[in-house]
This record gives structure tokens, sequence and C-alpha cells, in this order.
């Protein structure tokens, strides 16, 4: 309850609000600079966000993804590692789900779990890969785990393309409808925008993100020797294990990202040219949550509607895609730049600090 309270508290309010209007204000600017019309373009924004059923849809269906990647990167901070190859591991998941969802014929109760649960081990093997190197052999996990996102890309390719994916195709045949997680009903509610199970999944995770670091003593464990190795070895707690145990959970909320986009969302996989850019993006909405399960939560909801309306931007306004992007990316530089963001309130907060004294 205590953690609650501080992340509702005014100032911890207040400060990304104010950081928010910064970041619009200076994408402005940009705008200005460039001869466009921010009003135009904001206003399309907002429009390609909330204007239909179906765009509400597809805002939630962006939104989703960048939960599982944030918590991954949240997680891995909370207990001292950075872990920056969740987009491989969000990949590896991907490839689980897709080995289990076109490989197997299951009745739909034990299929569609089946591949949920493969793809979530196989994020989370990927990501104990760097665990283990940084616990038994001291690889800094930055390094490792940024190398494996490549290996990960290669590796889901050769699988798909040497053992999934039809003679002179580039994609994997449909997984089977008794492994999909959309949902038909809520679907044709939005308007045909592709909901499925994974958003309410990526709520439970957030839950469970809490619970697991500050209400069991494994999350005790966890934290301490993120906190400080050296003590929690002294204390008796077994920092090897307890390190690749933490990498390995925040693996399997990158590999759920990456189950629910092939069972919820697309139905298949290709041969990936590149990374899609969950995991980095991932990196952005962990540092605007401040590594916490809630903040995960609402930095995902502004990340995700800003780059689901910014095609808005683009088509309303004739926005370029650069300023878009750097509009989008102002907005978080103000929300993760606290103490600038302290600088611009430190006259008001000082007027109100003199009035209280003035009153006692």
């Amino acid at each position: 309850m205590d953690t609650f309270k501080k992340i509702f508290v005014k100032s911890s309010i207040g400060i990304p609000l104010v950081a928010i209007v910064l970041g619009l204000l200076c994408g402005a600017l940009v705008m200005l600079a460039g001869g466009y019309n921010p009003v135009l373009a904001y206003s399309s924004l907002v429009k390609m966000v909330f204007g239909s059923p179906y765009d509400i849809g597809e805002s939630i269906r962006a939104i989703t993804p960048l939960i599982f990647t944030g918590l991954a990167v949240a997680f891995a901070f909370r207990t001292g590692l950075f872990n920056i190859g969740v987009e491989g591991q969000f990949m590896m998941g991907m490839t689980g789900a897709t080995l289990v969802g076109v490989g197997l014929e299951l009745p739909w109760y034990l299929h569609a779990p089946l591949a949920v649960i493969t793809g979530a081990l196989f994020g989370g093997i990927w990501a104990g890969i760097a665990g283990y190197l940084k616990a038994m052999r001291g690889v800094n996990e930055v390094i490792s785990s940024i190398m494996l996102n490549w290996i990960a890309l290669f590796l889901s390719n050769f699988i798909v393309a040497k053992f999934l994916v039809q003679q002179g195709q580039q994609k994997t045949p449909n997984v089977h409808d008794s492994a999909r997680l959309s949902i038909d009903w809520l679907i044709e509610l939005m308007g045909n925008a592709r909901m499925h199970w994974g958003t309410l999944a990526a709520i439970i995770c957030v839950v469970l993100f809490y619970v697991l670091l500050w209400r069991t003593k494994q999350g005790y464990e966890l934290r301490a020797v993120g906190h400080n190795p050296d003590a929690a070895l002294y204390a008796g707690m077994n920092v090897k294990s307890t390190l690749i145990k933490s990498m390995f959970i925040s693996g399997i909320f990158a590999g759920l990202g990456g189950v629910f986009e092939i069972l919820g969302v697309f139905g298949y996989q290709t041969v990936m040219a590149a990374t899609w850019g969950y995991g980095f993006d991932g990196i952005a909405v962990a540092l605007l949550g401040g590594n916490t399960p809630v903040g995960v939560l609402l930095g995902a909801i502004l990340f995700g509607g800003l780059s689901y309306g910014s095609a808005g931007m683009n088509f309303g306004a004739e926005v370029p895609q650069e300023i878009v992007r750097i509009v989008i990316g102002s907005v978080i530089f103000f929300v993760a730049s606290h103490g600038i963001v302290k600088f611009f309130l430190k006259p008001f907060l000082s007027k109100r600090a003199e009035k209280r004294k003035e009153a006692v």
C-alpha cells in the first residue's frame, strides 16, 4: 500500500504531467520551425487514437507488447541488471509460440496454453543465458544480451525458414485455430481491431510483478542482490542463482510479448529482415515508468498512444515521420528527466513554500 501511495502523491503525478506538456511544447516548436501547424498535428494525433472503436482497439494492441517489454526491462533493473536483450527474448518467444502453434494439433484447452508456456520459456531461457554468463563467468549482461539479440534474429529466421515455411514463401502457415488467442466478439465490437487475450495477460503481469518483488521472500532476495551483492552473499543468499533467476523471469515477460503478437495479432511468423524494436522501446517505457509496475503500464499507454497516433500527424497534418519521432523523443526526454522538470517547477514550489511559512 505504501508503494501505491508513493506512486500517486501530488509530486509524482505533477512532475510527469508537466514533463509531457514540456515535451509537447518542444515538439510544437520543432513543427513551427519546419512550417507545420502543431495544433492540427496534435488534434490529428488525438483523433487517430480516439477517433473510432477501431482506432481505440488498435491503440490498445500497440500498447500491449510495450507493457510486456517494459516489465521485462524494469524487472531486471529492479534486481540490479540491465537487460538490453529484451528484443531477442521477444523474438524467441514468437518462435516458440509459432513452433507449437503451427507444428502441433491439439485441443484448444491444451494447444493455446502449451504455445504460451513454450514461448515464455523460450524467452526466459534466452535471457537466462545472459544471466548464466554474468553469474558464472562475470560477463557484463549488457554486452552478452545485446549480442544475443542478433543471434536470436538469425536463429529465429533459420528455424522458420528450415522447418516451418512452405517452398518459395517467406512466412509460416497460419497457426491452428486451437492455438489462436484473439477475442472474436471484441474484434467485432471494436470494428475489426486486432484484440486478443494478451492485453488481459499484460495487466495480470503488472500485478504479478508487484506481488513477486514486494510481497514475497524471493522478491526480497532478488532486490537485495540487486542493491548489494556482497551484503546479500554475507547474509547467506545464493547470489549466482538469484542473478540467473532474475534474468530468466525478465525473459519470460519479454517472451510473452512475442507470444501474443503471434497467437493474438498476426497468426503467423515471417523471415524477418530486422528486429521488431519492441525490446528497445521497452527500455524507454521502463525509464518513463520509473521501473515500477504501475509506472510501466502508464508509460506503455503514453508511448504506445504516441506511436500509434503519430500516423495521424503524418496523414492529417502532413508532418514528416522524422519530425514525428522528434516530438515523441521530446516527450520521452522530459518525462525521463525529472531534474529538468523540477527546475522549471522550482519557482512555483518555492512560492508555495513561502506562503505556507507566512500562514504559519
